[in-house]
């Protein structure tokens, strides 16, 4: 798994502002009934987890993720819900939580950086009790639009695509999301666009998107994308052509997608 993002500071400040921004978004119709099991692979520092809890009191949630780093900012971050869950450092693929039965699992944004989804998404199969279910949020870069677009914008945001191939990712993984759940057995797989549309109308979550979420994501693979031979004046270009789209007449669109499965009457699904 190569995290192309990385854990600078920065990188924390833009997930926070992402987590805020797109929680009505992405948690609208995510509820568990209390006393559920839920796990959340790939939590990171805690921010989905949060929307986890306020949002659907009485579940027992495990949080577990592969960088013990990121681990200690969720413990800080969701100080207070103690009683409600738990941490456990480990990767998905190497049996962290053998012998353990989930009745539901969450993973927001994991997918789309590993080289072998399919692998982890049995897994998580495994780990599911008989009528359990998954949820999966991932994003497809490749329905993001704006206006107004350059070339140089174009450019720097095809850097971020080639850089997340280039680590083994797939940053158009939303659109596979039905067909990668049912090779993996799982079953009632449903599908649903999540559509992020804003303009001069909703000017608080055109500037939150772009300049709070895009901008910061696109800046993160500067250093590689340069050092790669991409021209510092193009890129320089190519990101202030790209703010454009947060102002006047600008507007831009992104399509994340929200798959729900459930594990077989019978265990199957992997």
């Amino acid at each position: 798994m190569g995290y192309i993002h990385g854990y600078s500071e920065r990188e924390a400040e833009r997930l926070s502002d992402q987590a805020a921004i797109l929680r009505p978004f992405l948690h609208r119709d995510l509820r568990f009934p209390a006393g559920s099991r839920v796990l959340e692979p790939g939590c990171g520092s805690g921010r989905q987890s949060l929307a986890l809890l306020e949002d659907n009191p009485g579940i027992h949630l495990t949080c577990l993720d592969v960088d013990a780093g990121q681990l200690d900012l969720a413990r800080a971050r969701l100080a207070g819900w103690e009683r409600s869950l738990r941490f456990v450092h480990g990767d998905l693929s190497r049996d962290p939580l053998t012998g353990e039965v989930f009745d539901h699992a969450f993973v927001c944004f994991v997918l789309e950086h590993l080289k072998r989804p399919e692998a982890a998404l049995a897994r998580l199969g495994g780990m599911l009790r008989a009528g359990g279910s998954l949820t999966l949020i991932e994003g497809d870069h490749g329905s993001f639009r704006f206006q107004p677009e350059t070339p140089a914008s174009r450019a720097v945001w095809d850097a971020l695509v080639a850089e997340q191939r280039r680590l083994g990712g797939d940053p158009m993984i939303g659109r596979l999301l039905r067909g990668l759940m049912s090779a993996a057995g799982f079953s009632e797989v449903s599908v649903a666009p999540i559509l992020i549309h804003a303009d001069g109308g909703d000017p608080v979550l055109r500037e939150g998107f772009m300049r709070r979420i895009i901008v910061p994501m696109v800046e993160g693979v500067r250093s590689s994308a340069v050092a790669g031979g991409f021209d510092a004046r193009l890129w320089e270009r190519g990101i202030e052509d790209l703010l454009a789209a947060d102002s006047g007449d600008g507007s831009c669109y992104y399509l994340f997608f929200e798959a729900v499965g459930s594990k077989g009457a019978h265990g199957e699904s992997g």
